[in-house]
C-alpha cells in the first residue's frame, strides 16, 4: 500500500489551491482535484485491513469468530452483502442495516450483548472494532450495484417510515433531512449535497457511505453519519441502530436501488 502520510502531504499542498487567486478553477474543480489526490491512498484502507482481521478473530465470551455471520447472502458471505442492505431478516423478524445485523451476529455468535454496543460512543469500547468490520464489509461491495428493492411488507413499512422522518421538521430551527437533501445543486461551504429524493442523487449519497472523514481524521459508519445529521439539526441524537436510523437508511437505499453502485468506503471532506 502506498504511504498514507505522503497522500496527506499531497492533499495539504492541493488545499492551498483553494486560496490561490491565480488559478481559474472553480471551487468544485479544486475540491474534485483535492479528493482525487487523497483517494489514491484512502485511509479507510487501514480500517478495512483491521476489519478483515477482526472478522476471523475469536472474540467475546464465546471466543468465536464472525465467519458464520449471515449478512443476507448466507453464512459467512461478505462479498456483495452491503449492496443489498438494509433488508428483512426472518431470524430477528426485523429490517436491519449493516451495523444492527453485525450487532445481532456479535450477540448470538460471540456472546457480546447488543446493549453493550448501544451504550458505547462512536469509536469507543466494543463499537470501535465493529466500525472496522463495517469498513471491511462495505469494501467487499465496491462496484456492486445497489440492490434494495423493498419487497417484504416490513421493508415497505420501513421505506414509508424513513420517508416520513426524512421530511419531518424538528429541533429549534425546524430543520429536516430534506432541508439539505431535497433539491438539486445545493451546497454547504464546498460540500455538494446530493438530492436524496431522486434515484441518481440517492445513489451518489448512499453509495459513498460509510466513508473516511478527512476533517475528523476517522472512519464514519452510516449510523454515525445519521447521528451527526441530527446533531446539525440541533435535534436529539437517535439511539444507535434504532428503527428511526434504519428506516432512514432503508428510504435512501431503496431510492438508490438500481440507480448506481457502491463506492465504499468513500472519502469525504
Amino acid at each position: 500500500m502506498k504511504s498514507t502520510v505522503s497522500k496527506f502531504a499531497a492533499a495539504v499542498a492541493v488545499a492551498g489551491l483553494f486560496s490561490a487567486p491565480a488559478f481559474a478553477q472553480t471551487a468544485s474543480d479544486q475540491l474534485a482535484e483535492y479528493r482525487q489526490m487523497l483517494a489514491d491512498g484512502n485511509p479507510a484502507e487501514l480500517y478495512e485491513m483491521e476489519g478483515e482481521e477482526l472478522w476471523v478473530k475469536p472474540m467475546g465470551p464465546k471466543n468465536a469468530t464472525l465467519e458464520t455471520c449471515d449478512l443476507g447472502l448466507g453464512p459467512g458471505v461478505v462479498e456483495g452483502a452491503a449492496a443489498q442492505l438494509p433488508k428483512y431478516f426472518a431470524d430477528t423478524d426485523k429490517v436491519q442495516d449493516l451495523e444492527s445485523r453485525l450487532m445481532t451476529c456479535m450477540e448470538t455468535i460471540q456472546g457480546i450483548p447488543s446493549a453493550e454496543v448501544i451504550k458505547e460512543g462512536f469509536g469507543k469500547g466494543v463499537r470501535k472494532p465493529m466500525e472496522a468490520i463495517v469498513a471491511y464489509v462495505v469494501g467487499q461491495s465496491k462496484g456492486v450495484p445497489i440492490n434494495v428493492p423493498a419487497n417484504h411488507p416490513k421493508e415497505k413499512e420501513m421505506v414509508a417510515l424513513g420517508e416520513q422522518l426524512f421530511f419531518l421538521e424538528g429541533g429549534p430551527f425546524d430543520f429536516s433531512c430534506a432541508s439539505c437533501h431535497a433539491v438539486d445543486g445545493q451546497r454547504i461551504r464546498m460540500q455538494d449535497l446530493p438530492n436524496l429524493t431522486e434515484p441518481k442523487g440517492a445513489a451518489a449519497g448512499w453509495g459513498n457511505w460509510p466513508a473516511y472523514r478527512v476533517s475528523n481524521g476517522t472512519f464514519w459508519t452510516m449510523q454515525r453519519r445519521l447521528n451527526d445529521c441530527y446533531r446539525q439539526q440541533r435535534a436529539p441524537h437517535p439511539i444507535f441502530a434504532s428503527d428511526a436510523t434504519i428506516a432512514l437508511s432503508m428510504f435512501m437505499a431503496n431510492k438508490a436501488s438500481g440507480a448506481g453502485e457502491m463506492n465504499t468506503p468513500g472519502l469525504k471532506r
